[in-house]
């Protein structure tokens, strides 16, 4: 029997650029012929959701705006022309919420890169609602055993994260700094990071980070960029040989990192941009990033198969996003959180409170 959908549902709404985000009652909206609607059970709250409110990126939203786009809930409705997802599957709304499939990224699974992308929260929106849609060529497909709570952080930072590692060409038994590793994207890339066999140094500030990083999140090492006198050589200092990591991800959401990381990575080491703070621009030494042959690269969002990848680590058992979940309506107690950096990990609300 087909689920009862409501006409109304309760939603976080931005109406202007700098918010504040408004707890109200919306109408439910109805699937196109290639999408589905989502009833939300829980979604992640993410740094770029906080972005999407402020209007810092050189990226315009849509006014008025539902943010939010790690969403994972159950499938109420489809298109007529959606034949492989069924009613009543679990699915997940990511922040690629389509592409155009026919574009030459799209062609060559880079579809987070397609110029006709529609971004979840961002362009169109998101999942701070109760009832959400996603094209369904990109929702991702989430099994029944999994606890749609616990995943939910995984639909982005889990995501992101993984193929960030997998774009720094590290390899097993290498060593991978992750910087803001006691964050959202931060505390789950070093579990990705240590189910693929790297070892991993956490960058970040704080004694219950150090914990969780060290404990917990299985980091070899913890360097407290605001007590150490010299980060570059503490964080070689941290590596077997001393001449530092293999490859260095960026999660933090300040600018000075991305700044810092080319003089420490070793030779022939890699460092990759995932964190996006505003107005930020990278920098590094000409001279030490020719002699040391260092790379430097950007990683965007996962493709459908990174997204299909990182679940399955997940469903093992080899990732635990630490979350704390609180009801839809305290969104705005959790960006007063984040602005003032004091999240250990990920939010997830719940959209029934």
């Amino acid at each position: 029997m087909a689920p009862q959908i409501p006409e109304k549902q309760m939603a976080q709404v931005i109406e202007k650029t700098g918010g504040p985000v408004e707890f109200k009652e919306i109408p439910v909206p109805k699937p196109g012929p290639d999408e589905v609607l989502i009833n939300i059970k829980y979604s992640g709250v993410c740094h770029t959701d906080l972005h999407a409110v402020n209007g810092d990126w050189p990226l315009p939203t849509k006014l008025p705006l539902v943010g939010g786009h790690e969403g994972a809930g159950e499938v109420v409705a489809r298109g007529e022309l959606v034949k492989d997802i069924e009613i009543g599957e679990y699915a997940g709304i990511k922040w690629i919420n389509g592409s155009c499939l026919s574009c030459d990224f799209c062609q060559q699974t880079d579809e987070p890169l397609c110029p006709k992308a529609t971004l979840s929260g961002y362009t169109v929106d998101g999942t701070f609602q109760q009832y959400a849609i996603g094209k369904a060529a990109h929702v991702a497909r989430i099994p029944k055993d999994v606890d749609l709570a616990a995943v939910a952080p995984i639909l982005c930072a889990g995501i992101t994260v993984y193929k960030g590692l997998k774009e720094s060409g590290a390899r097993p038994g290498q060593t991978v700094a992750i910087v803001g590793a006691g964050g959202g994207l931060g505390s789950i890339a070093c579990q990705y990071a240590k189910a693929m066999g790297l070892k991993v140094i956490g960058i970040d500030t704080g004694d219950d980070k150090k914990h969780a990083v060290t404990g917990q999140l299985g980091a070899k090492a913890f360097v407290d960029f605001a007590t150490s006198k010299n980060v570059v050589k503490d964080v070689q200092a941290a590596t077997e040989d001393g001449l530092g990591p293999h490859a260095v991800l960026l999660v933090a959401v300040n600018e000075k990192p991305f700044q810092q990381a080319a003089e420490y990575v070793r030779p022939r080491g890699t460092v990759v941009a995932i964190g996006l703070p505003a107005g930020a621009y990278l920098k590094a030494p000409v001279f030490e990033s020719v002699i040391k042959q260092v790379c430097i690269k950007g990683s965007y969002v996962g493709n459908r198969k990174d997204t299909s990848e990182a679940l399955q680590f997940f469903r093992e058992g080899l990732i635990k996003a630490p979350y704390k979940t609180v009801g839809l309506s305290e969104l705005q107690s959790v960006y007063d959180l984040m602005k003032e950096g004091k999240i250990v990990g990920r939010y997830v609300l719940d959209t029934s409170k």
